[in-house]
């Protein structure tokens, strides 16, 4: 594993328990990523996001991915997957994660940070990141979009 960290951030006008909300419950997720998904928010539990609902079982998107850890309503993290259209780094045994987190700024106001990490070396784990480093910025702006 490498020590390459994807790192996004925004402050976004939302208090932390809304935030929350949206990146942990069925409802919340589908306001600003994907199409469906299945999350069950304890160590373990499935935190799916599906993108791509025609497609056979197995390459709709973040299938597979499990919740790793959380802190109610100041951090969430869970693994994460390449795309289907790189199934080298999405069948690999190495998952990456990624680490949300939430720091209330006023009652209306909250930063929130995304790292994406666990990169291994090669050509096709750069191709995922160089992926990922555009797809987190449409996520974050997809969250900002449904705030408003």
């Amino acid at each position: 594993m490498n020590q390459k960290c994807l790192h996004k951030s925004r402050v976004v006008q939302a208090d932390s328990k809304l935030l929350w909300t949206k990146w942990t419950t069925h409802t919340g997720l589908k306001s600003f990523i994907g199409l469906d998904n299945k999350v069950d928010l304890i160590p373990g539990g499935p935190y799916e996001i599906y993108f791509l609902l025609d497609n056979p079982e197995g390459t709709r998107g973040g299938e597979g991915n499990k919740v790793l850890s959380f802190l109610p309503y100041k951090m969430l993290s869970f693994t994460w997957n390449a795309p289907p259209t790189i199934p080298e780094v999405r069948n690999h045994a190495h998952k990456t994660w990624v680490v949300v987190q939430l720091e209330e700024i006023s009652a209306v106001q909250t930063k929130v940070s995304l790292d994406h990490l666990g990169w291994l070396d090669g050509e096709k784990w750069d191709e995922t990141y160089t992926y990922f480093d555009r797809a987190w910025d449409i996520v974050l702006d997809s969250l900002e979009a449904c705030l408003s």
